[in-house]
This record gives C-alpha cells, sequence and structure tokens, in this order.
C-alpha cells in the first residue's frame, strides 16, 4: 500500500510525465513520499513526532515533520545556506555526512561546534565543492536511533556523467520501540542480549551450525559465532523511506528507463545485503564518487555507506531485498511501472555462522602477498598502491609514523581488548557476511574510480590503528583506549600523504568514518583508486587507504555502528599546518 503522501506524489508524477524529457535533471521524477527541499536558504526544524509503521504509531524525532528528513537538493558550485531550529527539550545537531566543508561547519558538538540548544537555530553555511548521493545525520547523543537523518543530492555543476530517466531514493533505516537508551542499557548487561537466533544441538546434529570441535574452540574464548550484528530484527523494524515492510514503499517506472537508485544506508547498527531478484544492479557511485561500471546481483552496504545503481526493468513489479547481514530481517519496497502491483518477497536465507577467519585466525600466506590479494605492479608500488602485507611492509620507503605498527602490550591488557587477531587478512576482495556464495556479489575491488584521483602522491608515512573490543562488557575503541579516555587527537600535518590501515581485531563489522576529508582504498587500482569517506572493515580483516589531511581542523573519526560509537570506538583527527603546534 502507498501512503496518502505517496499516492499524492505518484499522481502528480504521472501528471508530468510526459513533460519528463524536457525538465532538468533536479525537477525529473523522484522518490514518492519525500518532500525536497533547496535554493539558496534552506530550513529545517527538529522536533519530535510520531512515526507509522506498519501501522503501529511511535514516538519518534524527525525534521520538518517526517521522518527521513526532507531530500536536500544542492547544486555543485553554489553556496549552501541551512538553517536548523531546534524543538526538541536537548541539545540537537545535524552533521553533513561525506560533505566537505569549513570543519566549524561539520556539525560534531564537542569537536566542532558546541551543539544547538533547544529553541535555538544554528546556520550552516559552506560552499558545495562536490556532487552524489549523501545524507545528513544528528551527532548529538543517541537521535539519530529515533529518526534524525535524511538524504542529500547533490547535481553536477555540468553534465552527469551517469544517464538516467528517472531516480529514486532509497535510503534504509532500523528502528525500534523501545528508547535507544535501553536499548544500550541491555546491550551492556549483556553484549548478545538480541541475539536469538544462537546454535543449538539439533542444528549441530542436522549440520547446519559448527562441529563440535569448532564449537568448543569458540567457547574457551567466550565468543558467539552467531552474534554478527549487536542489535537484530527481536528490536528492529526495517525501513525504506521511513515506511516498513508491510507499508510497501513504491518507486514508479516506465518500462526500459534507466532508472538511477540512490542507496543510502542511514541505520544505526545495521549491515544490509541488497539484491533485486530479476534485476540486475550497474553499480556508478559509491559515497557519492562516481566509479567504472561493474554489473553485480548482489552488494552489501555498510552503516553511512552509499552506491548508486543504475536498473533498467521490464514491465513488471521488482522487490527490492534490504537482508541484513545475519539475515534476522529485511527491509523491503518494490519497483512497478503502475500503482498498486507487488512481486513475491523471498523468504529470509539461513543466518550466517563466524569462521575461525573471523576472528582473524585464517588469513596467513607465507608468500607475502596476505589475504590473496592481487600481485603489485611496479606502476603501483612506486605510487604506494599496493596491500600492505600483515607485517606493516608496505613498500616506497616510507618512515614509520606517530603510532606503532603493533598493538602495544600495554593496551593489550586494557578492558576495552578482548582479542587480538593474529593473523588478519585483507578481505577487500570479499564481498561481507552473508553473501559467501553469492556469484556475482559486489567486493571493494571491483571498484574503480571512474576518474583520476586528485593526489596520486606515495605516501611518506604509515600508522595501524586496531579497532577493538570487548562484547562481554561491551566496550569498544580504537587501539583499546575510549574516547572519553584519550589524551591527544590522532594528529596530522596538513597537506601530508599518509597510508592508514585498520585492522580488526574483533568479530563484528566495523564502518570507519572519516570526517572531512575522502581517502583512496588500497586495492591495487593505482591512480584511479576507489574514493570513500567510509570503509566497512571486516570480521578479523585489515583494510588499507590513502588519506591526503588537506581539511584543517578537528575531524570525528568513528566507527559509525551508533552503540560501538557512543562506546568509546571513536576518536578526535587534528589537521594543523607544519610547526603549528596548537
Amino acid at each position: 500500500m502507498i501512503d496518502a503522501i505517496g499516492r499524492r506524489a505518484l499522481i502528480a508524477g504521472g501528471a508530468a510525465a510526459a513533460l519528463t524529457p524536457w525538465l532538468p535533471l533536479w525537477a525529473k521524477p523522484v522518490s514518492a513520499g519525500l518532500p525536497t527541499v533547496s535554493g539558496p536558504d534552506v530550513r529545517l526544524t527538529i522536533a519530535h513526532q510520531t512515526l507509522a509503521i506498519d501501522g503501529r504509531d511511535h514516538h519518534a524525532i524527525g525534521i520538518n515533520g517526517t521522518i527521513p528528513g526532507p531530500l536536500i537538493r544542492l547544486t555543485e558550485g553554489t553556496q549552501a545556506r541551512l538553517h536548523v531550529t531546534n524543538r526538541l527539550d536537548e541539545d540537537s545537531s545535524i552533521h553533513w555526512h561525506g560533505l566537505i566543508l569549513p570543519f566549524h561547519m561539520d556539525g560534531v558538538p564537542g569537536i566542532s561546534f558546541p551543539g544547538i540548544a533547544p529553541g535555538a537555530t544554528f546556520t550552516y553555511e559552506f560552499p558545495v565543492r562536490q556532487a552524489g548521493t549523501y545524507w545528513y545525520h544528528s551527532h548529538s547523543g543517541l537521535q539519530e536511533q529515533m529518526g534524525h537523518y535524511g538524504p542529500i543530492v547533490i547535481d553536477p555543476a555540468g553534465a552527469d556523467p551517469v544517464a538516467h530517466d528517472r531516480e529514486h531514493v532509497i535510503l534504509l533505516s532500523d528502528f525500534s520501540p523501545l528508547h535507544p537508551h535501553a536499548i544500550f542499557r541491555k546491550l551492556k548487561q549483556m553484549g548478545g542480549y538480541f541475539n536469538h537466533r544462537k546454535q543449538t544441538l539439533s542444528g549441530l546434529l542436522a549440520g547446519r551450525d559448527q562441529p563440535l570441535k569448532d564449537r568448543i574452540a569458540w567457547g574457551a574464548m567466550r565468543m558467539d559465532p552467531t552474534d554478527i550484528s549487536d542489535v537484530t530484527a527481536a528490536a528492529y523494524r526495517y525501513l525504506v523511506n521511513g515506511h516498513g515492510p508491510a507499508d510497501n514503499w513504491t518507486g514508479l517506472f516506465r518500462a526500459g528507463e534507466r532508472v538511477r537508485l540512490r542507496i543510502i544506508n542511514a541505520s544505526a547498527m545495521t549491515t544490509f545485503n541488497i539484491r533485486i531478484p530479476g534485476l540486475p544492479m550497474t553499480v556508478v557511485q559509491a559515497d557519492g564518487c562516481n566509479v567504472r561500471p561493474v554489473t553485480v546481483d548482489e552488494f552489501q552496504i555498510g552503516v553511512a555507506e552509499t552506491y548508486d545503481v543504475i536498473v533498467t526493468p521490464e514491465d513488471r513489479a521488482y522487490t527490492l531485498v534490504g537482508e541484513t547481514s545475519d539475515r534476522s530481517g529485511m527491509a523491503r519496497a518494490t519497483l512497478a511501472p503502475r500503482a498498486g502491483m507487488a512481486a513475491p518477497v523471498p523468504a529470509l536465507r539461513p543466518r550466517p555462522v563466524l569462521t575461525m577467519k573471523d576472528m582473524g585466525m585464517g588469513g596467513m600466506n607465507h608468500g607475502g602477498n596476505h589475504g590473496g590479494g592481487p600481485a603489485c605492479a611496479p606502476e603501483h608500488a612506486a605510487m604506494g598502491h599496493c596491500t600492505p602485507d600483515a607485517a606493516g611492509g608496505h613498500g616506497g620507503g616510507m618512515d614509520h609514523g606517530m603510532r606503532d605498527m603493533t598493538l602495544a602490550p600495554t593496551v593489550r591488557d586494557t578492558p576495552a581488548v578482548q582479542s587480538i587477531s593474529p593473523m588478519p587478512a585483507d578481505r577487500t576482495g570479499e564481498p561481507g557476511i552473508g553473501l559467501e556464495g553469492v556469484e556475482r556479489a559486489l567486493t571493494y575491488r571491483d571498484l574503480i574510480a571512474l576518474d583520476r584521483n586528485p593526489d596520486t602522491r606515495a605516501p611518506t608515512r604509515q600508522m595501524q590503528i586496531h579497532l577493538t573490543g570487548n562484547m562481554e562488557r561491551y566496550m569498544w575503541a580504537f587501539d583499546g583506549v575510549k574516547m572519553n579516555e584519550v589524551k591527544a587527537p590522532i594528529p596530522f600535518t596538513q597537506g601530508e600523504r599518509v597510508r592508514v590501515t585498520l585492522v580488526n581485531d574483533t568479530m563484528m563489522t566495523h564502518p570507519i568514518h572519516l570526517h572531512g576529508h575522502f581517502f583512496e582504498l588500497v586495492t591495487g587500482k593505482g591512480d584511479h583508486a576507489p574514493r570513500k569517506h567510509t570503509v566497512n572493515v571486516q570480521p578479523g580483516g585489515k583494510l588499507s587507504f590513502d588519506l591526503t589531511a588537506d581539511a584543517y581542523g578537528d575531524w570525528a573519526f568513528h566507527c559509525h555502528l551508533l552503540y560501538h560509537m557512543h562506546a568509546g570506538m571513536m576518536q578526535v583527527v587534528t589537521v594543523r599546518p607544519a610547526g603549528d603546534a596548537a
């Protein structure tokens, strides 16, 4: 069913359909039920409201009376001015996720500005320096979990290299009737509180679960191989543009059109695996940056990532499936040529079970190319674009930086470190948990930037950062140090080129986001390495990126799983000119 707002939007879209070829891109048909704001002055109001999901009302936080908030449409090369009024009874904020802007407009209380007090209005103003699909959300407390988020589309100043006839924003999220602080309390009491799908004796006998010897090994480590998502469908409803599966949000098309789907994972804690049964998807953009087209049947989207895909549907309905990586639930929507149509909704697939590789115990490769990455071509080595080996050697004669390439013994003994991955593997060639065995599933190594990277210098410094956690106490950190225990920010010299290697010492997937910057993934693609602002680091895995620290100021650096960040997996990156001691 389509709600009243969506129905009105569809009618309006039908009336304008004949004019579509003559409309500018920003005026072409977009997602039903998503109000759009644009222009030189955008006004946004944050307030409490009711959210109806599958026929039931819930207390939530919205923007301009909608969840998600309105689609903000900007144009590259213009000046954005956004006036944000806070009608809550607590401080709030908006962070413009993935946008390159002055640090004091980034919207992170305590780092880049003081926040927006109750009843106050704050004006964000910055030049729009990019194009693509992005989003915005609160960086205050746990408000993001309650509906405080929305999409951003920035149209390019010139011709768009991605040709399409129609577009739909597909914003995925998770919502719970439980207050987010109640969810966090339960996780602190027991990290696996919401995991209701543990291994059983019947599963062992039927061969669905791990062999007994592997179970014993996991038990000795006091870890659960089915604990893939901290918060599952036991607590969540999964939404598309604010609609539950039974609401069946529907996006219309004409048969044969090139339809652009701007897919945003705005959830608090959920990694989604995206597929449209019977309809291949061609990935054309990742995190707002254009990539060479690659056609897939399914892909994983981490929290805070965005992917744009092109589909060319026939004259029938299709189900868009956002299955959670633990396969406990799904977000569902429909693409159809006419309102009221629907396609079969597939059943949830069997839940995955973690292996010893997910604990960093299966990635050793004595050939020097750990994780099975491609051999490094000489031209890539010269530019420092080779996959690092497990010992931290990167080629190119880089000097060691301010952080050692190992986790110090004193850090290992902190409460926020439950385990260390002895053999972390480069898993950028794997599609992610829940997609094992899918023939055409996207991996990071499939991504190649459409344009040459803006900075192709080889890194002159390297650092390694461990992603650490303790599920029993629900503590999360970088290098075993929680945000409230950090003594100093991570320093960069403005303009320097640094290779950062993230090592995941936990059995959880972590989407790591650096504010104010893009970085190039080290996957052997040379000067066309894919550029991202958020990267999913698989369990027991490691991943390297090259960063040009070109954005002056103080920036948040954190895991985008909301409760991991809240529990301490966040630090501050500071970028200062050479010789600046401030």
